[in-house]
């Protein structure tokens, strides 16, 4: 489907109402550009706005404005609003000469490689050699830190009242932290040396009344001594000192305002550039009358060259001894300098690589002992890097190669919008668009195991190439990243030693000999010819089979769904068990997620209801009728961790099937429901969910029905297709994830093979992903239903085609089976009426069974009863009961009751 920008939606709707005020000329003639296709569109608007959702109001938009068209996730500029009327520009009684060089004629800023999104949470922060503070999309705050041996990954999570951070920033020792929301927040120590986070609010006069000052972007000067903050309304604010803050308000140019400080002091002490949102560039020097002045562009290239509200880089000395450059980017996407010379500035215009358009400028230090020192790296808006030879003279030195394209990742790309940092010479950091980090540098001098202190020679030599490095981001971007602790081990964080233990070698079973480094992305991986074979959904007796038990509270009740659609809870209250039937208008077809107390079922017309107790009365709520509602097939197998305590963040949220197999995100956090669709991997429908959040905060797992496990990163919003041979073809069933401790990321996933045997995907930090087939229990019997649950990160449960329950468990590192068999009581011979009874049969069905405690798990038999397993030891469950069921024909006492 295709997006279009909310400014043309308002046009349009501007040119049917007459009733709405607007400050236009005319309409936009909608209706007669849609029956003369042909012509022209003719721009005669004078403003334009778009719905700021964050403020939940309407903007004026700043031109020239981009109108973005986006098709599955890759958007090019379907059309550019200009302004009609050229700006009013200064005199030249501000003795600024202007200046303009062109490398090449016409207009330049389109793009042919598409646009990747903004991702504005994401920042990058080099606090010392050894230490490197990121903020992620979801966020949430982690350091890189070099112990001595390996690079370790801390914690520093803002407090959850203050909302997701966006930056942090170090001056004078002490550490600060900027939030989404625009406020400030200062690193202290506890009296037992603990780090938490404290409100830092700017006061400017004590006997002024305390106003709120919301922030937007800062930076620091290059004393270290002060920090220039601007404004979500504009204004250019600024600290000095920490420990003893003193603030200052040096308010806005004359009819402008500060969107961005694009240099703070570098060029001389106490002079700072900003840019603002019309995009001009403005200095401001607080010795001088007036503060503020403005450069101005040629007439008429204002248009053109729009500034972009980005930090510049600063280059001294490029064509004297007393020269100075500013390199900035255009909104058009152009590198463009501002540069002084014997005392006047001019501009300096050095374009683009072909087809691509600039978003960010990574800043470097001038390596001196390089052919040719002076060089930038910039971030393109598909996600590819350039570095920029710059030249002097750009018309003269037309033989030389100006831009040399070092791509990306394979399979990542690198976050638009978003600066690298360098840590040493021929190393730098960027962020990737999928949440994880990638380092730039030259072959065999980076990487994830080298020290960040720099070699003996740091000449670069001119065979020497740039490589990529992946560098692992922590669980809350919904990576593997573990974060580290003070305990011996592979991730300790201070001492600095190593785990020689190391792993258990997984050699005894079949195991793929390629281990996957990289995560595939689904559009540039190929399908296999089969694959529109799969691409069926599964029929309605398979999702009943899945979905028809459902835990709501551990050891205290759980829900049954019957052949015949019809719903009950079995239910304990003062030590006395009974059915509770819950009457609706429709049959239900299966229980698929439970949240905070509420149940969530499928009827038999595919809505998603929600059964909930409201007082003392039990209701209904239709969740497929509210806005953007979806009909949906199957939702997660799990519904969290026995014994844990559910911890509701605000970003709170359960995933479905929908019936054309894509992927579909429902907000329950704070009963502010709402719907999203997350689509489906390019080409694939989904099949099933193999496990939402339990392996991997942020991270719904999914089988294709083209038998390929993906992942659905619920903060970047990216799927990846992960590595798998040809060989191996997975069922379309649920899954179930093992990890024996939150503190580790290691873990698995088991999954059923479509020749049903049992497959397990592994991670650790050792080896990474692999796959490992464990196969049947027997080789006269296979595997059928979903897998699970597991217990203790060590014992997994599973249903042969015999009607007997396997444990596959682990005993001293090693994996074994274990026939549990099914439930059989010993009848008395003189009881023959029961013992001959033809309507019971105790094995065990594929309906995929539901743990009950910690140590109890409940399956349904074939004839339609319960049973009850508990555990003795590790390893060693036996049977504990059979529950009589409503539905059942064979003969047992149950109390039942109705709840409308």
């Amino acid at each position: 489907m295709t997006a279009i920008s909310p400014v043309f939606l308002l046009c349009l709707v501007l040119s049917l109402s007459s009733t709405v005020d607007s400050d236009v000329d005319s309409d936009c003639y909608t209706s007669q550009y849609l029956r003369q296709g042909d012509r022209k569109f003719e721009q005669k608007n004078k403003k334009f706005f778009e719905f700021n959702d964050q403020f939940n109001t309407w903007v004026e938009v700043e031109l020239p404005y981009d109108l973005f068209s986006c098709i599955n996730g890759a958007c090019k500029v379907a059309y550019s609003i200009q302004e009609s009327i050229a700006k009013t520009r200064e005199g030249e009684e501000e003795e600024v000469v202007v200046s303009v060089e062109k490398d090449a004629p016409g207009k330049k800023g389109s793009s042919s490689y598409g646009f990747l999104p903004l991702r504005r949470r994401i920042s990058l922060r080099k606090m010392s050699e050894i230490s490197v503070w990121v903020t992620g999309e979801s966020g949430s705050i982690y350091e890189r830190f070099w112990n001595g041996l390996q690079w370790v990954i801390a914690p520093h999570e803002l407090p959850l009242f203050a909302g997701y951070a966006v930056s942090v920033f170090m001056i004078n020792h002490t550490i600060l932290a900027l939030s989404e929301a625009g406020q400030l927040y200062q690193m202290q120590l506890t009296e037992d040396s603990q780090p938490v986070w404290a409100e830092f609010v700017p006061e400017f006069d004590r006997g002024a009344s305390r106003e709120t000052v919301q922030l937007d972007s800062g930076v620091i000067s290059n004393d270290n001594e002060r920090m220039y903050f601007c404004t979500k309304n504009g204004q250019l604010l600024e600290l000095l000192g920490a420990d003893h803050p003193r603030w200052a308000n040096h308010g806005r140019p004359p009819g402008a305002n500060v969107t961005a400080i694009t240099d703070a002091a570098s060029v001389r002490p106490g002079l700072l550039f900003t840019v603002s949102g019309a995009g001009d560039l403005y200095e401001y020097d607080p010795t001088t009358k007036p503060p503020w002045k403005k450069h101005i562009h040629q007439q008429g290239s204002v248009g053109e060259y729009s500034l972009a509200s980005f930090k510049a880089c600063i280059v001294h000395s490029l064509i004297g001894a007393h020269s100075v450059s500013l390199f900035l980017l255009t909104k058009n996407g152009e590198l463009i300098e501002r540069r002084m010379h014997q005392r006047k500035w001019k501009w300096v215009v050095h374009g683009n690589p072909k087809g691509h358009q600039l978003t960010s400028i990574t800043c470097i230090s001038q390596d001196e002992a390089n052919e040719n020192p002076n060089s930038l790296f910039v971030t393109t808006s598909a996600g590819f890097v350039f570095e920029y030879h710059i030249q002097k003279y750009p018309d003269r030195d037309l033989e030389v190669i100006k831009w040399q394209n070092h791509n990306h990742p394979p399979y990542a790309k690198v976050a638009t919008g978003k600066s690298g940092l360098q840590l040493q010479l021929g190393r730098m950091i960027f962020p990737l668009d999928d949440g994880r980090l990638a380092e730039l540098h030259l072959s065999s001098l980076g990487g994830e195991t080298l020290s960040p202190y720099p070699p003996i020679s740091t000449r670069r030599k001119s065979s020497i190439k740039y490589v990529w490095s992946l560098l692992d981001a922590p669980e809350t971007e919904g990576w593997n990243a573990e974060y580290c602790t003070e305990q011996s081990g592979p991730t300790n964080c201070i001492l600095g030693t190593k785990d020689e233990t190391g792993e258990i070698p997984i050699s005894r079973w079949r195991k793929d000999s390629k281990t996957q480094h990289y995560y595939l992305s689904p559009a540039d991986s190929n399908p296999n010819p089969g694959d529109q074979d799969y691409n069926v959904i599964p029929d309605k007796w398979d999702i009943k089979k899945l979905f028809r038990l459902r835990l709501m509270q551990e050891e205290k009740s759980f829900f049954l769904i019957t052949e015949n659609n019809v719903i009950f809870e079995y239910l304990n209250t003062e030590n006395t068990w009974f059915w509770l039937r819950h009457e609706h208008s429709t049959g239900i077809e299966g229980a698929v997620g439970n949240y905070n107390g509420s149940l969530f079922v499928v009827d038999e017309d595919g809505s998603l209801l929600i059964r909930e107790r409201s007082s003392s009365d039990l209701t209904w709520i239709n969740c497929t009728a509210l806005r953007r509602g979806k009909q949906v097939i199957a939702g997660p197998p799990w519904d969290g961790a026995l014994g844990q305590a559910p911890r509701a963040k605000p970003e709170d949220a359960i995933f479905f099937v929908s019936k054309n197999g894509r992927l579909l995100q429902f907000t329950v956090a704070l009963r502010k429901f709402k719907w999203k669709d997350c689509r489906n991997p390019p080409g694939v429908k989904i099949a099933s969910i193999v496990d939402q959040e339990g392996f991997r905060g942020n991270i719904v797992f999914v089988v294709g029905q083209n038998g390929r496990l993906f992942q659905y990163n619920k903060v970047t919003e990216l799927w990846h297709q992960h590595y798998q041979s040809q060989h191996l073809v997975l069922s379309r069933l649920p899954g179930t994830a093992m990890r024996s401790s939150m503190a580790s990321s290691k873990g698995s996933l088991f999954m059923l093979s479509e020749d049903g045997g049992l497959v397990e995907y592994k991670w650790s930090s050792m080896e990474g992903w692999n796959w490992i087939e464990h196969g049947p229990p027997d080789t006269t019997v296979v595997l059928v239903g979903a897998p699970g649950p597991c217990f203790g990160g060590n014992e997994l449960f599973l249903i042969g085609s015999d009607g007997n329950v396997y444990l596959r468990y682990l005993d001293r590192g090693e994996w074994k089976w274990r026939d549990c068999g099914f439930p059989y009581t010993a009848y008395d011979e003189t009881d023959e009426e029961d013992v001959i009874d033809r309507n019971c049969d105790p094995k065990v069905s594929n309906t995929r069974p539901i743990p009950f405690s910690e140590d109890s798990v409940i399956f349904e038999l074939r004839d339609g009863r319960l049973g009850e397993m508990r555990q003795v030891e590790v390893g060693n469950w036996m049977w504990s009961r059979i529950i009589g069921t409503p539905s059942s024909l064979c003969v047992t006492n149950f109390w039942a009751s109705w709840a409308m």
